[in-house]
């Protein structure tokens, strides 16, 4: 459990972990504040304190290495866990062997709709939460899914040992993304869990529509599309990407979506294509370490493009539909 704030939200997610039904867990809490703010409190919780911030996958790399359990969870310090939480997890990940992630029901906090029942990938390569703003009624079966929200998710270890942790160098969003897509690249399979219910306050930490919250999406998309995407899908991100770039443009004048909200903040709408512009360059400068990981995952990939490919398609979200939200 990464934090950086501490404070009344991480207090409240340890309560609710403390009520688990399930017991025998450990929780490793790893400070990003630089400043030592977070004290262990409770016989199971150990904290981790980091001299600055580390970022959200480097914090929660942290945490799985001082564990060896079979089974690693992560969880963001601004959710509540229900008191079965862990309980209906573990009972999913015991009864499918082939599965190496699951996902938990992750409510809006205080709404009673979905933050998400598991995560949807563009063509471009931006990923969005499915079921985002629904009733959970609407995703009631458990399924098969494409990868879990980083937010709140369950791995099994053997998976990680096979395609390694979260990727470090994306700092900040679209880590969990990346992680399930290397997963299934290696075969392995993610199952939606429903009644593993968690309530988010949604993007507490990092602010709802920030510049800093713009540019890693947008960078981390590219870094997630150049290390992940087949080539064809590659070679179609950039016009994908223009498309998704319109649809930005139809939303903020509509008055919703993303680009309205960021402008909503205080933020001057021209900053957006200058955020763009700055992820590509830096895409551009991490391109050799990017095509490296790329031909890693093609060696040990134990499924063809074209099964990667319809798998996507599967789990797909339209252009449109991500500008919107």
């Amino acid at each position: 459990m990464p934090t950086l704030a501490g404070g009344d939200a991480l207090a409240d997610c340890l309560r609710s972990l403390e009520s688990q039904t399930f017991d025998r867990f450990d929780v490793v809490v790893v400070d990003n504040s630089g400043e030592a703010r977070v004290k262990a409190s409770g016989v199971r919780v150990r904290v981790i304190a980091n001299r600055t911030n580390a970022g959200f996958g480097a914090a929660v790399n942290q945490g799985f290495r001082d564990s060896d359990a079979p089974y690693l969870a992560a969880l963001n310090d601004d959710a509540a866990a229900d008191p079965r939480w862990l309980e209906v997890l573990l009972t999913a990940a015991e009864a499918c062997p082939r599965a190496g992630m699951w996902a938990s029901e992750v409510r809006l906090g205080g709404s009673g709709k979905l933050d998400s029942a598991a995560m949807l990938v563009a063509s471009d390569g931006s990923s969005k939460q499915r079921g985002h703003g629904e009733p959970p009624a609407n995703y009631a079966n458990r399924t098969d899914a494409l990868l879990p929200s980083g937010s709140a998710a369950l791995y099994r270890r053997k998976m990680l040992d096979q395609i390694g942790l979260f990727d470090e160098s994306f700092f900040l969003y679209c880590e969990d993304t990346d992680l399930g897509l290397r997963a299934r690249w290696a075969g392995w399979e993610c199952r939606y869990v429903p009644g593993a219910i968690v309530e988010h306050r949604y993007s507490q930490s990092a602010g709802h529509a920030s510049p800093l919250k713009a540019y890693y999406v947008e960078r981390n998309r590219l870094f997630l599309a150049i290390k992940n995407f087949p080539l064809g899908m590659l070679a179609w991100t950039p016009f994908a990407a223009l498309a998704r770039y319109f649809w930005h443009l139809v939303s903020l004048f509509a008055g919703r979506g993303k680009a309205s909200e960021f402008r909503d903040a205080g933020n001057a709408w021209a900053l957006l294509p200058f955020l763009v512009l700055r992820a590509h360059f830096s895409a551009l400068s991490h391109l050799p370490e990017l095509l490296q990981q790329r031909r890693l995952i093609r060696t040990t990939r134990r499924i063809s493009s074209k099964e990667f490919q319809a798998l996507l398609a599967g789990h797909s979200i339209p252009l449109r539909q991500v500008a919107a939200l």
